[in-house]
C-alpha cells in the first residue's frame, strides 16, 4: 500500500508560524489544540503525532526487543554461570 503524496505551498510568518491548510487537516484528522513533533533531518523538516512516532518507533524495535528478552531469559537461567553475582562484582570495582 502506497501513501498518497500531496503537496501544498505554506509562507513563513514574522514569527516563525505555519499554518497547515483546512483540507490537509482534515485528511489527517488534525483538530484544534492537537500536537505535533517537528522531526529535523539535515535541512528537512517533517510534522508528526508524537504518538505515531512512537508507535512506529515500538513497532521498528519490536524484534529487538523479542530477542534481548529471551536471552536475557536464558542467561537468567544459567545458574551454573553465576551471571549476575559476577555482573554485581564488576559494578563494586
Amino acid at each position: 500500500m502506497t501513501a498518497e503524496v500531496t503537496f501544498k505551498k505554506v509562507k513563513v510568518s514574522d514569527k516563525g508560524q505555519i499554518s497547515i491548510p483546512v483540507d490537509m487537516q482534515k485528511l489527517i484528522g488534525l483538530k484544534k489544540g492537537d500536537e505535533l513533533l517537528l522531526i529535523r533531518k539535515g535541512r528537512k523538516i517533517v510534522l508528526e503525532r508524537p504518538d505515531r512516532i512512537m508507535q512506529a518507533l515500538e513497532d521498528e524495535f519490536e524484534d529487538v526487543r523479542s530477542v534481548t528478552e529471551r536471552q536475557l531469559a536464558k542467561l537468567w537461567l544459567r545458574r551454573e554461570e553465576n551471571v549476575w553475582n559476577r555482573y554485581l562484582k564488576g559494578k563494586t570495582k
